[in-house]
């Protein structure tokens, strides 16, 4: 069995590749905390393949991720052909799930979270560099000791932790939802 290390990024390719392509400068840069191990990297595809030739190669990706990121922009709810099949990927082999609001929300935004991700067990933050580090080092353990607890739903951080993490904090965008599990780290 291969060592599950990669982290797997489903996302809008028309209109959320610059914030993508700002996580891999994070991850370039020496002078930030930054890292992951970019599934992307792998199999890279030509532009020409078939659908079936594509979701082969996104399968070969997904099986050696550890978490996978759905970056959650204006209209990735409405994308089907892809985002939506890797998402239920994600969720049919067990992966935790980081759900990454690009308007900065700090919990799920029910407006535009994908239907299918709107009550399984997935961590929604905000788009930002530390928190998405944070999740990245913590919300895997984190979720398969609530899926042994039987535990589903949204979760999320307390606005205390972002305020932490962030020391000019502000909460203008912060709605969460009363039925969501939230969590606070240290």
């Amino acid at each position: 069995m291969a060592y599950k290390n990669k982290t797997y990024v489903c996302f809008d390719a028309d209109t959320d590749i610059g914030s993508y392509r700002m996580m891999q400068a994070w991850k370039e840069n020496e002078n930030i905390s930054f890292n992951f191990h970019n599934a992307h990297e792998l199999n890279n595809l030509r532009q020409n393949s078939s659908e079936e030739t594509i979701k082969r190669k996104l399968r070969e990706r997904m099986v050696n991720s550890k978490v996978a990121i759905v970056l959650i922009g204006n209209h990735t709810k409405d994308l089907f052909k892809f985002v939506r099949w890797e998402i239920e990927l994600a969720l049919e082999m067990g992966i935790p799930i980081i759900a990454v609001n690009l308007n900065k929300m700090k919990s799920i935004d029910r407006n535009l979270c994908p239907p299918i991700l709107k009550d399984a067990l997935v961590m929604h933050i905000a788009y930002g560099q530390k928190i998405i580090n944070f999740a990245l080092n913590n919300w895997a353990q984190q979720h398969y000791k609530e899926k042994l607890k039987n535990n589903s739903g949204p979760f999320y951080y307390k606005i205390s932790f972002y305020k932490r993490l962030y020391p000019n904090f502000v909460d203008s965008i912060y709605r969460p939802d009363d039925s969501l599990t939230f969590m606070l780290s240290e």
